[in-house]
């Protein structure tokens, strides 16, 4: 059964108090909402401490449109990539000759050739490498990953699979944007870069063992319109509903308990909740939903109170905690939510030794 060997993530050198992110909102927002002073609760709701950015916040001032933002993604996504990657193979314990696959996971910058190309160039990676790049999947991307990294070392069992998660929320930020979407956003959204490595059956890692044992996917009909990009010539502006929520209520607890029946499961089973945080209100929502006790997202809540959203690069962050803070011995469940509207879930089998 295929199973992460490592998870690394970078913390940036340039992390903001939400405090002070709040007050440069009121500056630039001031003239287009004459009732800025109602609307800046939304800072102070989210519960977040600390946001993770790739540059000062002062640098978003002279962005000049979608051109400068995307050649600073690619510059940032490779760098900061590289790092989370060589972190993750020391952890390994692996060559980096030896990785037959890597996943490159992001919905805010392009690149043609992709990420992954030019990864593997500056890394010479093996250049027989399987490459796969996923885009447009969001939030729900990080736990898309693994799913596929699972599906390869399946297929593979001799398989190393890289997967590196990419999501500079930050430079997305658009200066021309005057829209209630776009504040909302720069309350919550920051930058995070993530990496894991999973290797199949025969690659055996003293420790703790996490295998992966299933996962499923979701797509929920007719709710395309709740989250995404509107792609505009100045860059990406973003849609979210705040139809979010309800969404949650109306159906994750039959998803989840469906999925974990799918392998003969309960609810109780699962001791290791490692959950995409969304915002504070999809935290209530889940909590609400699946009947559970204060704290069962403490990782969760945790991550997204130092670091903001990070899109699809989140759900490694809180798999990190689990790894190096600790985890109770049995299964665990991965989960996002992400535009389409879907869900992503992935089942872990979580062992101290």
């Amino acid at each position: 059964m295929p199973f992460i060997a490592a998870v690394s993530k970078i913390d940036f050198p340039f992390k903001v108090a939400q405090e002070e992110v709040k007050e440069y909102a009121k500056s630039f927002f001031f003239t287009s909402f004459p009732a800025i002073e109602k609307m800046l609760p939304a800072f102070d709701n989210t519960e977040i401490k600390t946001r993770n950015f790739c540059n000062p916040l002062n640098y978003y001032e002279t962005l000049s449109g979608f051109e400068m933002s995307n050649k600073e993604y690619i510059r940032c996504a490779l760098h900061y990539s590289i790092l989370a990657i060589e972190e993750c193979i020391t952890s390994a314990a692996i060559d980096k000759s030896e990785i037959t696959d890597i996943i490159f996971i992001s919905s805010t910058g392009l690149s043609t050739p992709g990420l992954d190309a030019l990864i593997v160039n500056k890394m010479r990676l093996n250049k027989n490498i399987n490459r796969m790049s996923i885009f447009g999947l969001g939030c729900a991307g990080g736990v898309s990953g693994f799913a596929k990294a699972n599906a390869f070392a399946k297929a593979n069992p001799d398989a190393i699979v890289l997967i590196v998660t990419v999501e500079l929320c930050s430079l997305t930020f658009l200066k021309t944007d005057f829209s209630k979407s776009n504040f909302i956003g720069s309350s919550l959204f920051s930058d995070g870069i993530a990496a894991s490595i999973i290797k199949g059956d025969p690659h055996f890692m003293e420790g703790p063992r996490i295998n992966i044992v299933d996962s499923q996917s979701k797509l929920y009909y007719d709710s395309l319109d709740v989250m995404g990009w509107d792609f505009l010539d100045s860059g990406f502006k973003v849609i979210f509903s705040r139809d979010i929520p309800s969404i949650i209520h109306k159906n994750i607890r039959g998803d989840v308990l469906d999925f974990l029946n799918q392998n003969g499961l309960e609810l109780n089973d699962i001791k290791n909740f490692i959950f995409h945080p969304g915002g504070k209100k999809v935290l209530t929502a889940y909590a609400d939903a699946l009947e559970m006790e204060d704290g069962f997202l403490k990782n969760t809540q945790e991550v997204i109170n130092e670091n903001g959203n990070m899109s699809s690069a989140t759900v490694l962050y809180v798999l990190e905690k689990f790894v190096y803070n600790g985890f109770q011995n049995g299964y665990g469940l991965m989960m996002a939510l992400g535009p389409g509207f879907s869900s992503e879930m992935v089942l872990l089998n979580m062992t101290k030794n």
